[in-house]
């Protein structure tokens, strides 16, 4: 890879991340494909991941990640994720999985966003979540180092 820029911003307190080990993990998935990339990631509460939600979607409430594409193209994927730490943690409960494990699924979903997969129909919603499921078992155990002491 030429160009490369990881950007981590941490912005919530629900749980505490162990930023190296999250920076490693998405380093990872971005060097299978290997592609340039220029990504900011946004760990946030529900309250801001409802303003974000709200300014840019005008849906309400929180929700799991959002995705904004600054233009990436096949050799570079640019773009930012806003994901909600507190919605991780709520959907593990709901799905008996680690908030860790939510947290990774909520990157590679973003990601998987980013090279330009849609999730607003079924036909591609399924391919979608096939590619998603693959990778979150794949890089499942790079999550377990996701919590911070």
């Amino acid at each position: 890879m030429k160009d490369a820029s990881l950007l981590i911003n941490h912005r919530q307190r629900s749980r505490r991340v162990n930023r190296l080990k999250f920076r490693s993990a998405v380093e990872a998935i971005l060097s299978e494909w290997k592609v340039d990339f220029e990504i900011g990631i946004h760990l946030v509460g529900a309250s801001e991941m409802a303003r974000v939600n709200w300014q840019f979607l005008r849906h309400e409430g929180s929700t799991d990640v959002i995705t904004f594409d600054h233009g990436t193209t096949p050799e570079k994927i640019h773009g930012e994720l806003f994901i909600s730490v507190p919605d991780a943690i709520e959907q593990s409960q709901e799905f008996g999985t680690d908030w860790t494990e939510e947290l990774l699924r909520y990157v590679i979903h973003g990601l998987l966003h980013l090279r330009g997969h849609d999730d607003l129909s079924p036909g591609p919603r399924r391919k979608m979540k096939r590619i998603e499921n693959r990778l979150t078992t794949r890089f499942r155990s790079l999550a377990t180092g996701f919590a911070a002491a």
